[in-house]
């Protein structure tokens, strides 16, 4: 027998779930709109129609599981295909008419720029889920808008730091980059980072075709008049994909050392045009053969599932897209659990990004106080093998995001010139062995 004293005990403790049941559901609505910008349009879009198929493959799934604690996920697309101007007036409308709290924007850096200040306005939790820019959360700090991956720094650090891993005595050097935001400041840190750990390299042309370009000739032309050892592209998309396939037609590739730190993103559309030897990188260390985790079920259900559904292996546009899903779902159990249980306010969850800590499809990413990610970045060397109709990523090395990203409240062009080789012998550079 229970005593009077137990059962009002148990009671109070009923009462007591009851009412903090009661307090998580208040303000939780049925479903999570979120506002997804990626390109659906234009030369961009073999990289971005990729990301919405993951997208929508990926919130099903979540759906499927019963979404962010019941609420279920549905996905708003605007195509940053469309233009600037009508870009930013389809991102206010889908904020201010149709009600969405997060937005996830953008592939493009000059869009990234344009909506982090409009973001800022609206109060939106905005998560840039693809963009490279550094210059967006260095030179204006923000509440509401976040990175949940590397940004231009990391990546042309840890570019700077493989090619002279692997080529450590060449001499002259050429880029052709997109002309916008990211071809500019890429190059900018890519050029300060190789200059300040290998001063006596000569730069003999920095040549800036214009966005979406379809003839590369005359870039093509003078590369081969010039005749430099290395050639950088940081270019994407199909602009990457035109330049490579008019290069190789004209033997550039045969006389150059090509470095295309975005290039994982086009091995499969390129197949064996790409030149063996040729350095890639994954923008991250997302690859679907990623020497850590190829076998890990995340990643490998996943890669498996995509290509059943697209035809095609999940390229670093995917994995960036289930990047940020994957940290917008984690940072609904951190705010919530920050709020004592109740439904976060979108100020609690801009608030609460900051700090987080989440794993993706690969390894796991840290979002700083500054509200930039800190992700690894994978480079490696092009390779045919018979496994696969197109070149895979060999003799990989993974660079730690904290060591290649300029730390808080610095600026990236400065501080990669304060860069020394020594940075190349650090202990948490993991090198993986040749691909059989």
């Amino acid at each position: 027998m229970f005593s009077s004293k137990a059962i009002r005990v148990a009671a109070f403790a009923a009462a007591s779930l009851f009412s903090a049941s009661a307090m998580a559901q208040a303000g939780k609505p049925a479903e999570i709109k979120i506002g997804i910008t990626t390109f659906l349009s234009g030369p961009a879009s073999v990289f971005g129609v990729p990301a919405k198929a993951a997208a929508d493959m990926y919130i099903e799934q979540i759906n499927a599981a019963g979404g962010i604690k019941g609420a279920k996920i549905v996905p708003v697309y605007i195509d940053e295909g469309v233009g600037g101007d009508k870009f930013l007036s389809e991102y206010r409308r889908v904020v201010q008419e149709q009600g969405v709290k997060i937005m996830l924007a953008a592939i493009s850096s000059g869009n990234c720029n344009i909506v982090a200040p409009v973001a800022e306005d609206l109060k939106v939790l905005n998560v840039m889920w693809d963009c490279g820019t550094e210059k967006v959360l260095e030179e204006k700090r923000y509440r509401y808008v976040v990175r949940t991956q590397a940004n231009a720094t990391a990546e042309m650090v840890a570019t700077v730091m493989y090619l002279l891993r692997t080529r450590p005595n060449f001499k002259t050097i050429a880029v052709v980059n997109q002309d916008y935001a990211y071809g500019r400041d890429s190059w900018e840190l890519f050029r300060n980072t190789l200059l300040a750990l290998k001063p006596d390299t000569k730069i003999v042309a920095e040549l800036f075709p214009k966005f979406g370009a379809t003839d590369f000739s005359t870039e093509v032309s003078r590369l081969q008049a010039l005749r430099p050892e290395v050639i950088l592209s940081t270019s994407w998309g199909g602009d990457l994909d035109t330049f490579v396939r008019q290069a190789a037609q004209r033997g550039l590739t045969r006389n150059s050392l090509f470095v295309l730190p975005l290039a994982e993103s086009s091995l499969e559309r390129l197949g064996t045009i790409v030149p063996d030897g040729a350095i890639i990188g994954a923008r991250g260390d997302h690859y679907f053969l990623h020497p850590e985790l190829k076998d890990d079920p995340k990643l490998k259900n996943f890669a498996q599932k995509f290509k059943a559904k697209t035809g095609a292996y999940p390229i670093y546009s995917v994995h960036h897209m289930i990047q940020a899903i994957d940290a917008v779902v984690a940072n609904y159990d951190k705010a919530i659990a920050g709020a004592k249980g109740q439904w976060p306010t979108t100020e609690q969850l801009a608030d609460s990004m900051h700090g987080l800590k989440f794993r993706g499809l690969t390894r796991s990413v840290v979002i700083r106080e500054d509200g930039q990610g800190l992700e690894d970045q994978l480079l490696g060397v092009a390779k045919k093998t018979a496994a696969y109709p197109f070149p895979v990523i060999d003799k990989m090395v993974i660079y730690p995001g904290g060591l290649v990203t300029a730390p808080v409240g610095k600026k990236s062009p400065d501080w990669v010139k304060t860069l020394t080789p020594a940075i190349m012998k650090d202990a948490s550079i993991k090198a993986f062995p040749a691909v059989k």
